[in-house]
């Protein structure tokens, strides 16, 4: 009888079999010898009607764990994402974008430590790239910060928590919960790693880049709409079930700071009044009560566009340093130039 693996990596995907190729491949090429036998690929295919299926069919299952589930009509991509988590056998379950890859070594990282402790909800750093990921990893070694309290866990996780990819979480601290219940969020796994690190004992938040996903690749919603509205809601709810306010206070000042300008001084740029207009409100209605909301947005959408856009730059520069993110924004220029 096989063993329980102590990972399962969860790939929800529609019509995108390039890009589910070249994932595989990258775990392929980390999923060798007896470290196979503690991983397990589970891909949720929505009924796609491209290659995906040859794609899978294509990789030998004797020496690559992959089980496939497809579909038979489409569920939406939020029913997709739970259903990774709800049918995974693994201990603990990363669902990973169809279009994002694990760095090299990274499935090697994640195994060492999974077995030598027992966690609730993981995060890791993440970083954009447009043509070689190899090429364009940002660098640096990155810490591992073990946290006792769900607050500050949550607090330095930061965004990280909203980015599907970014996440590993115990399947096991979670027995009765059905991710389907989180459908229609846009955010299955905020709901996901937010319930497991409550109920923990112990989280992670790993400073190291592992992850590497596509730039602008991805769409179908408003942006304000997700990140501003459902996940303000999401952390009104979380409130109430023991995330005490001071820690949701501390993270939306850090969101301010260090995740909203760069979106805020895109769509500046973009100069689409109709949409400029809602994030305004949006964005005023959540963080009106918060200093940081007035040095670091409120300019960008109150001041003339030209005065706006400059703004902008240097409160995305600004909260780029102090998130910690300043290496992959000079990558990031650097490539670009």
């Amino acid at each position: 009888m096989k063993k329980r693996p102590i990972l399962t990596i969860a790939i929800p995907t529609w019509n995108r079999a390039a890009y589910l190729r070249m994932n595989l491949r990258q775990l392929a090429s980390q999923c060798i010898g007896a470290m196979a036998d503690d991983i397990e690929i589970l891909i949720s295919d929505n009924c796609s009607d491209d290659e995906t299926g040859q794609v899978v069919a294509s990789f030998d299952k004797r020496d690559f764990p992959i089980r496939y589930i497809r579909n038979h009509k489409n569920i939406g991509s939020d029913c997709n994402i739970a259903q990774c988590f709800n049918e995974a056998s693994g201990k603990y379950v990363m669902v990973l974008g169809d279009d994002d890859l694990l760095v090299d070594g990274a499935v090697e990282f994640f195994l060492r430590l999974l077995k030598e402790g027992s966690y609730g909800a993981i995060t890791v750093r993440a970083y954009g790239y447009d043509d070689d990921f190899r090429d364009e990893y940002p660098g640096g070694r990155g810490r591992i910060r073990k946290f006792t309290d769900a607050g500050d866990f949550i607090v330095a996780a930061g965004i990280l928590p909203i980015l599907i990819s970014a996440n590993i979480i115990c399947k096991d601290i979670l027995p009765n919960i059905n991710a389907c219940e989180f459908c229609g969020s846009n955010l299955v796994q905020t709901h996901m790693i937010y319930r497991a690190a409550l109920a923990a004992e112990k989280n992670i938040v790993v400073d190291k880049y592992l992850i590497a996903y596509k730039r602008n690749n991805t769409g179908g919603y408003v942006f304000s709409q997700v990140f501003v509205d459902r996940f303000g809601e999401i952390l009104d709810e979380y409130q109430r079930l023991g995330l005490p306010q001071t820690a949701i206070a501390r993270l939306e000042r850090r969101l301010v700071v260090g995740f909203f300008p760069f979106y805020v001084f895109r769509e500046i740029l973009a100069n689409v009044e109709e949409t400029i207009e809602e994030s305004r409100q949006r964005y005023r209605k959540r963080y009106d009560g918060y200093w940081t909301y007035y040095l670091f947005l409120a300019p960008i959408f109150y001041l003339p566009r030209h005065l706006a856009i400059g703004w902008g730059a240097i409160a995305v520069l600004v909260g780029r340093v102090l998130n910690g993110d300043l290496r992959r924004g000079i990558f990031f220029l650097w490539h670009r130039l």
